[in-house]
């Protein structure tokens, strides 16, 4: 078995891995607070994590493929709630009904409460950028290269019926 039987899964892993890590050091590390269409862009790549260790184990066997174009399609999934993101910020469309809006409560309280408990972080704002690009809008480049490299590994792999040798 070669080492390139399980370089596109390395690459997904390290791609998807790299980005979810980025997100959480700029939370955790740089304070800014996500708001609900960050945390969904999260999910995709948390997927294509799993997959990709999936396809790892299992290689070189045939699967590994179909295993690599399942997190081809995860990703390309968390693209396009990237880009729907950078729609709500650049003020394309409206977001979700949960970008920016307080839960409802019974009570005044009870939406004291929620409010004090937590801040509102809306998803039409961009809190950081590097040359006018948002965080969603490197995550949507980043995932959509992503979701390529995925679907071409995936076509090559399946199209070989084998994943031994050298991917093309």
């Amino acid at each position: 078995m070669g080492s390139t039987d399980r370089s596109p899964a390395i690459m997904l892993l390290i791609g998807s891995g790299g980005l979810l890590a980025g997100a959480y050091g700029f939370q955790y590390f740089g304070d800014l607070q996500p708001c609900v269409l960050c945390l969904y862009q999260r999910v995709p790549h948390a997927v294509v994590i799993v997959l990709a260790l999936a396809a790892i184990v299992l290689s070189p066997r045939p699967v590994t493929g179909w295993i690599i174009g399942l997190a081809g399609l995860a990703v390309a999934v968390g693209a396009g709630i990237a880009g729907f993101h950078v729609g709500v910020e650049q003020h394309w469309w409206e977001g979700t009904a949960e970008c920016g809006s307080v839960a409802s409560a019974d009570t005044v309280e009870a939406l004291r409460a929620q409010l004090l408990a937590q801040p509102v972080v809306r998803c039409d704002e961009v809190p950081w950028s590097l040359f006018n690009v948002s965080m969603a809008g490197y995550n949507f480049a980043f995932s959509t290269a992503l979701a390529i490299f995925a679907f071409r590994h995936c076509w090559s792999m399946t199209r070989r019926g084998t994943v031994t040798g050298a991917a093309s």
